[in-house]
């Protein structure tokens, strides 16, 4: 394995580092608890010694990471697929650039295809806020995850850190060999409307500064559209957008880890992932002329066209569509008994009595029905 140091301070674990962090997972406080999820018929003595055995990423994740996501889609998961694979090469390495719904589901469950169909799986970016505490810290490493800062305060805090950021996704892709999954931007997806940020574009052009098209053309971006029957965390998404808009929105303690708790426990009915068609060489060079700025602004948007398109739409956006404007347009998609179903969900808003509740159940609606608006 290729190392370099430079890279020390967000890299996931080397192949050396995973028997020490496995000996550390396996003897922690909670590994009674995840080892109840991930193995439950299993006595938690050989669960144990089973996870302090492995040691390389591999072993890891073909053995305890697949168990991980086929228990999610056992108990919250009622269809779960993926298509788009013949776009891939398996001997290329890719950038993939996803919508964000699910602060771990959408990483983790696509990795989880990857391995069930013969394919490498890929480094995954892992925000510095997600790293809870050493337990998460482990996991995440020999997961493949690497770190990445959202440094507030000074600019130049921020360009150095975007430009570590892009300069590691390159080295992945063009020297260690390793395929990238990263968001199309900071943070989830929390009204429905998928939109990559440019932002996200220009890092990663921020490490090859002479050839814009070069820049992007090396990193074979390839768009993913993840999308959800039931939205991961649609309750909480409402409240925490409802309290951004109309009182003051303060992030609470723990509320990452319950998000993604209640992403992993929360019925979600159908899941699609598509793996949309890479970003050609011939789409990149027709924004040559552009000025960087619209350059980062046109591959945005190419990379917006793509994942929207390939948005799976399920009765509930069609019923929360007509709900949200008073009308009942697409009543054809959807039967009485989903209808019902869809209302009973929205009634459970009903609790947050000291909200103005036409407007959060609004929200709530916005997020299911915008993505019928974005196709």
């Amino acid at each position: 394995m290729i190392k370099n140091p430079k890279f020390d301070d967000i890299r996931p674990y080397y192949e050396d580092e995973i028997p020490a962090a496995m000996s550390r997972i396996a003897n922690c406080d909670v590994f009674p608890l995840l080892a109840s999820f991930v193995f439950p018929h299993e006595p938690l003595e050989e669960v144990r010694k089973r996870v302090s055995s492995y040691s390389t990423t591999k072993e890891f994740q073909v053995d305890a990471m697949c168990k991980v996501n086929e228990q999610i889609i056992a108990r919250s998961i009622s269809d779960f697929s993926c298509s788009g694979l013949e776009f891939l090469n398996p001997k290329k390495r890719y950038l993939f650039v996803s919508n964000h719904r699910d602060i771990m589901l959408d990483a983790s469950l696509l990795q989880y295809f990857f391995v069930i169909n013969g394919f490498e799986t890929t480094e995954i970016t892992f925000g510095a806020n997600l790293m809870i505490n050493p337990v998460v810290i482990d996991v995440g490493k020999c997961n493949k995850m690497f770190k990445v800062e959202r440094p507030g305060g000074e600019m130049k805090d921020f360009y150095r850190a975007s430009m570590h950021l892009s300069e590691y996704i390159r080295y992945c892709i063009t020297e260690k060999g390793e395929s990238v999954w990263i968001a199309q931007r900071n943070g989830r997806t929390k009204n429905g409307i998928d939109a990559t940020d440019q932002g996200i574009i220009k890092m990663f052009c921020m490490s090859e500064p002479k050839d814009k098209i070069k820049a992007l053309a090396d990193l074979n971006i390839v768009p993913v559209s993840v999308s959800y029957e039931w939205e991961s965390c649609d309750i909480l998404k409402s409240l925490e957008l409802y309290e951004s808009q109309f009182t003051r929105y303060t992030k609470k303690p723990g509320e990452d880890l319950n998000s993604i708790l209640t992403g992993i426990l929360q019925p979600k009915g159908r899941v699609h992932f598509e793996i949309c068609r890479p970003i050609s060489l011939a789409e990149l060079s027709a924004f040559e002329g552009q000025t960087n700025n619209d350059y980062h602004k046109s591959v945005a948007k190419l990379i917006d066209r793509r994942i929207n398109l390939a948005y799976r739409l399920y009765p509930n956006n069609y019923i929360a569509h007509d709900l949200l404007y008073g009308n009942s347009k697409y009543k054809s998609m959807y039967s009485e008994e989903q209808y019902d179903a869809f209302t009973r969900r929205l009634s459970k808003l009903d609790r947050y009595d000291t909200c103005d509740m036409e407007r959060l159940k609004d929200i709530f609606l916005g997020i299911y029905a915008n993505p019928i608006d974005n196709k």
